[in-house]
């Protein structure tokens, strides 16, 4: 891939840093495994992100990192080969500018929830902002047969409509995506959507059906805004265990 966009700027050392433990932290978290991938916005300028090249989460560091911009055309790739589905990143961050962070993931227990006319509640309060909906990307309706990759701009464009404001969006046969403020909050929400996900499918298996007792909306958006200040402390415990893994 040729570089031929101009750079957004610096980046600091911490941010690139902090960019590589939130891949290895979504990997240690079962939310990932060899493939997904989780990006941020540029902190200085809007209109660019910061991706890993190609590799798998648990082994990307600072180093890794490439600048793209919202076309997702690489800025420095300097001959590192970049993720197909970095259009995901790209397009939502043209809609959404309200997101500085975005993870796209395969967590097995929230794939059935894209196969089946079963939606995904707010099984608990770590969950809340799951309350307002999860809408589902068939990426079929619109381009057919595929290899269900969002390998570029008209998919990332169909995906970012049907995510539209909300914070998480399944993509049938495929995975999902969780958008944060920061990337503390999408990585929180990546993970809780799998755990979320997780107690969903037992409680169905208890009887739940349509008698379970998720959050409601109301319910889903008064515990989110304390979530967003209160998962800093899932981002610190999870932080702390990379930085003892790999001592920065």
């Amino acid at each position: 891939m040729r570089d031929a966009v101009p750079s957004g700027g610096p980046v600091s050392a911490e941010t690139l840093a902090d960019l590589a433990a939130a891949s290895r932290i979504l990997a240690a978290q079962g939310v990932v495994d060899a493939f997904g991938h989780v990006s941020v916005r540029h902190p200085s300028a809007p209109e660019r992100f910061l991706l890993a090249r190609s590799i798998a989460p648990a082994r990307v560091l600072p180093e890794d990192i490439i600048e793209y911009d919202l076309d997702s055309n690489a800025v420095n790739a300097r001959g590192r080969s970049s993720f197909l589905e970095r259009f995901i990143h790209g397009e939502i961050y043209k809609a959404r500018p309200d997101v500085v962070s975005v993870v796209h993931s395969h967590s097995p227990s929230v794939i059935p929830f894209g196969l089946v006319p079963v939606p995904m509640r707010a099984m608990f309060h770590s969950a809340a902002f799951l309350a307002a909906g999860v809408p589902v990307f068939d990426i079929h309706r619109q381009f057919g047969a595929t290899d269900m990759l969002v390998s570029d701009i008209p998919k990332g464009v169909a995906l970012a409509e049907v995510m539209a404001e909300k914070d998480v969006v399944l993509m049938r046969g495929h995975g999902s995506v969780a958008c944060g403020p920061t990337l503390e909050t999408a990585v929180f929400r990546a993970v809780y959507t799998e755990v979320s996900a997780r107690v969903q499918h037992w409680t169905q298996a208890l009887g739940g059906g349509a008698a379970m007792a998720a959050l409601d909306e109301q319910e889903g958006r008064l515990a989110d805004v304390i979530n967003r200040t209160a998962g800093m402390r899932a981002w610190d415990l999870w932080r702390s265990q990379v930085k003892s893994q790999l001592g920065w």
